[in-house]
């Protein structure tokens, strides 16, 4: 005996299908930065990388990130322009000119 698919299961499966998002819009692997791999890049610890992005820290704005489960990564384009944004120069001499 042969069995047809119902009419309703497959117009369910063709309402739940998923597509592949394309590989070139995706970032490399290299883009993206694990905890301690910023922690390296900025010379600092893993708790200070948290609380950079939790806003915990006064002087620094928040650091962006993207959430995955318990999981915390970082672009690193982003990395690089929250540095930029955070430069300061303390010598007054240096700032004046």
């Amino acid at each position: 005996m042969d069995r047809q698919p119902s009419p309703t299961r497959s117009r369910m499966a063709a309402n739940h299908s998923i597509e592949a998002p394309d590989p070139a819009s995706l970032p490399s692997p290299c883009q993206v930065m694990t905890v301690p791999e910023v922690a390296q890049a900025l010379r600092c610890s893993k708790a200070l990388v948290h609380n950079l992005i939790n806003g915990h820290v006064r002087a620094a704005k928040p650091l962006p990130s993207v959430r995955i489960g318990r999981r915390r990564l970082v672009r690193r384009s982003s990395l690089d322009e929250w540095i930029k944004a955070n430069e300061q120069c303390y010598d007054p001499i240096i700032a004046n000119h």
